[in-house]
């Protein structure tokens, strides 16, 4: 088959490197063992603390920290009420919370879990993470579409960004720029960690809702998960440019592994997808590795490449005349954590 012009060139050479999966090897990651964890209430990101040892997990009204040695229960962190995520500021032996019911953020020391401070930022905080280059933690607020910027050796908030669009996920180059998915607006937004501005938004051309995402700060390539046609897009984080794309499932969660060069996005039906870095500029899909339904977000422990998902047995609940989807309903005593290794 002839191909007569630039376009079609481009289409397929796109295709190309989405469709490359039988030349790579098979990871060997399969599910390890299941952490029970017995509270209730839902759950969003979960966090590893790889050098300490230590799994951070949402859950409701509460932080469960699990041993990634043991997987045994070691501390809760209270009264985060509707917690989201947590990030980790070692140098300060702080953690924090972003608490969605309440509009804010919980500061809490990393060896007692106790309380430092509750810090009052945007509407229905969400994802939030520790920049370690500006030393600086960003919560992302989805219902005020902003980022507040809390600076972790006052605990106070420095800056408001407005967004334009519902935040999701939000990393760091390591080197001055921010990134995060804007889901409403489908874009990953770049604000200066200097100057707390937007200096960019980049289209994401063939990707929607984005949700979860990585950066691999080496090639500076951005790893965004879109749960809205089950994609993941790779970006230039330098000037925008999509590089790549690969039918994955409704992902939430999107984890990278520096050393192995794999990105892993977590699945709420049941999957991980893994996809190969070959290089900067060339990427291919690996498999989908077998975990649960409902496991829709992801953490990764860079010492060990093991995966830590959330999860519960989940049961369907009956449409209504308000609601003809509505959510399944966790199995009372069945949330856990699963861990994916070798």
């Amino acid at each position: 088959m002839k191909i007569k012009n630039k376009k079609a060139i481009a289409i397929a050479l796109f295709a190309l490197a989405s469709y490359t999966a039988s030349a790579q090897n098979k990871t060997g990651l399969h599910i390890l063992k299941s952490h029970i964890i017995n509270s209730p209430g839902g759950w969003d990101y979960v966090t590893v603390d790889a050098p300490n040892q230590k799994i951070y997990v949402s859950h409701g009204t509460q932080v469960n920290i699990l041993s990634t040695a043991t997987g045994d229960s070691i501390g809760v962190i209270p009264n985060t009420n509707g917690v989201h995520g947590i990030a980790l500021v070692p140098a300060l032996n702080k953690g924090y919370t972003s608490n969605g019911r309440d509009n804010t953020c919980s500061a809490f020391d990393l060896k007692t879990n106790a309380l430092i401070a509750t810090i009052p930022v945007g509407t229905n905080p969400d994802a939030i993470f520790y920049d370690d280059f500006s030393k600086k933690v960003y919560a992302f607020n989805g219902r005020s579409s902003d980022a507040s910027v809390i600076d972790p050796a006052t605990d106070k908030v420095l800056a408001t960004v407005p967004l334009g669009g519902k935040p999701e996920t939000g990393v760091s180059d390591g080197k001055g720029k921010i990134f995060v998915n804007s889901e409403t607006t489908n874009e990953v937004i770049a604000i200066d960690a200097a100057t707390y501005k937007v200096i960019a938004r980049y289209k994401i051309t063939d990707g929607d809702e984005p949700s979860g995402l990585a950066i691999d700060r080496a090639t500076n390539r951005l790893f965004v998960g879109c749960g809205g046609n089950q994609t993941l897009v790779v970006i230039d984080a330098g000037n925008g440019k999509n590089l790549a794309k690969f039918h994955i499932g409704d992902c939430d969660g999107v984890a990278f592994d520096p050393e192995l060069k794999l990105a892993y996005t977590s699945n709420n039906e049941g999957t991980i997808s893994v996809i190969k870095e070959i290089n900067a500029n060339k990427f291919a899909f690996v498999e989908n590795i077998n975990t649960e339904k409902g496991a829709r977000t992801i953490g990764i422990d860079v010492l060990t490449h093991h995966l830590f998902l959330p999860t519960a047995k989940l049961e369907a609940v009956a449409p209504t005349a308000t609601n003809a989807n509505p959510r399944p309903k966790m199995v009372p005593g069945t949330f856990h954590v699963i861990e994916v290794g070798k």
